[in-house]
């Protein structure tokens, strides 16, 4: 065993000897190598305190075997920190054998040391056995300023964790949470023009999804989600967001190894079919199953909105931010009601309306699904028609024109079901170009085609949809809106 271990009483100095200085040797390609004396000899002086032993008593015998610093200091710095984390993971395994359980104050007074010396790669061990320790006091016993020093150097990549390491520190200090989701929208908002690949890449990176599989973190993050909306106003960008980081993290949560917890501590306000219903992602299924499915989904969520004890808790923007986390129901309901030849069902048309207007009475959201009804009809008379303009699809979509003098209830939405039109309608792609330039007047305009064009790849993508002409299409729009914007 290690003569440098925290088992031994701090009154009994074990004997030295060549064999243990033969062991302490610096090892060629050691970060540590290119420290100087001084600076190795505070490094050990640091920890050593923290265990009652003296630097000097170290130096003297060494020096008395002929052995200089150089030789001795690097090697020794390491085989201590590995001797530390061996204790920590003794004491927890221990559990409530207090006998051989460390001090808490030992613990503590450690982490303190450690702050200056976080980002060096031989304390990475040291550091991780830090935070994944658990003693079985009411207080933490790691130095706070100690898991702030952490999550800095985590977030700014001067240290490499596991994935169980920085779950525990975020566990144990809330703001360093907060403070890696802050910067995380910070990264997803600050740059503009990122597609889902992008945000998908970010998100993954951050570790945040894995890390949500322990509900007490996916709720801090939700939460922040929901105040990202509501001081937007429910903007795209960050809709979108949450809509990548809900399929992250369900997909982490389908790969966790550990044991499972009950939707209901993820969705505390959704009932637990909804939640199920709203989790399922089936690849390559055909279209009358995602019509079963739209269909019971949206009854459950129109439940889950109408239901009186729902309405204290929140009402209709809890149901709708629950179902914003899986927005791609959305656009595939909007996507279905384009090429299915049935006559649309009305729980597809009250989801799309709710989607898009969640604060609308229930007269408003009528008068929207009315509106979104008879723009389907005039859609699916011109996908017979042999003469077809950009002008006659944009009056038939009820966004202007002759047929429509009043002000469309909700134009998003009726944009939603034109641009679905051009996609899949064969008469719809011959005037395609002509109709987005049509539409995209507005800047704002442009962005929300650049969004649906975006979230629509990504989701054939994920759904393993095959489109080739549409896909072709909607790659081509892209490019070239991305390029005029």
């Amino acid at each position: 065993m290690c003569w440098f271990t925290l088992q031994i009483p701090t009154l009994a100095r074990p004997k030295l000897g060549l064999k243990f200085l033969s062991r302490y040797r610096c090892l060629p390609g050691s970060a540590l190598a290119g420290y100087k004396n001084q600076e190795l000899v505070s490094l050990l002086s640091r920890i050593l305190s923290a265990i009652s032993f003296d630097i000097k008593e170290v130096g003297l015998f060494a020096q008395g075997l002929g052995y200089e610093p150089v030789d001795y200091y690097p090697g020794l710095l390491r085989n201590m920190v590995l001797s530390l984390v061996s204790e920590l993971r003794e004491n927890h395994l221990n559990g409530f054998n207090t006998q051989r359980r460390m001090a808490p104050e030992r613990v503590m007074s450690l982490s303190r040391i450690c702050i200056p010396l976080v980002t060096l790669p031989e304390f990475e061990p040291l550091v991780e056995a830090l935070l994944i320790y658990h003693g079985h006091e009411p207080q933490e016993i790691l130095w706070p300023k100690f898991l702030e020093a952490v999550n800095e150097a985590f977030l700014g990549k001067k240290i490499s964790l596991s994935t169980s390491a920085v779950v525990c520190l975020w566990l144990r200090h809330l703001p360093s949470l907060e403070k890696a989701i802050l910067r995380l929208f910070e990264k997803l908002l600050s740059r503009e023009g990122n597609c889902l690949r992008e945000i998908e890449c970010f998100i993954e990176e951050s570790l945040l999804p894995r890390a949500a599989c322990h509900p007490a973190v996916f709720r801090v993050v939700d939460e922040m989600f929901r105040c990202a909306l509501l001081e937007t106003d429910g903007a795209p960008e960050v809709a979108a967001a949450l809509q990548v980081f809900t399929r992250c993290f369900v997909e982490a949560l389908e790969e966790d190894e550990q044991p499972k917890f009950a939707l209901k501590t993820y969705f505390p306000y959704a009932p637990p079919a909804l939640a199920a219903a709203l989790l399922q992602r089936p690849r390559g299924a055909p279209e009358e199953h995602w019509r079963q499915l739209l269909e019971h989904g949206s009854q459950l969520l129109r439940q889950l909105m109408e239901d009186q004890t729902q309405r204290s808790l929140g009402g209709p923007l809890e149901s709708w931010f629950l179902f914003t986390h899986f927005g791609g129901w959305a656009d595939m309901a909007a996507e279905h009601l384009l090429r299915s030849e049935a006559e649309p069902a009305e729980a597809v048309l009250w989801l799309l309306a709710f989607y898009h207007s969640p604060c609308d009475g229930s007269r408003q959201r009528a008068q929207t699904t009315v509106e979104v009804k008879a723009a389907l009809g005039r859609l699916q008379q011109l996908s017979r028609s042999t003469t077809l303009s950009a002008r006659d699809l944009q009056a038939a979509a009820g966004l202007g024109g002759a047929a429509e003098p009043r002000p469309a209830a909700c134009p998003a939405l009726l944009r939603c079901l034109l641009l679905n039109f051009l996609l899949w309608a064969p008469a719809g792609r011959t005037v395609a170009r002509e109709a987005v330039a049509l539409v995209a007047r507005t800047e704002e305009t442009a962005h929300e085609i650049i969004s649906f064009l975006d979230r629509t790849l990504y989701r054939w993508d994920q759904l393993c949809i095959e489109a080739p002409g549409s896909r072709k299409l909607a790659r081509e729009l892209l490019q070239e809106l991305c390029v005029q914007v």
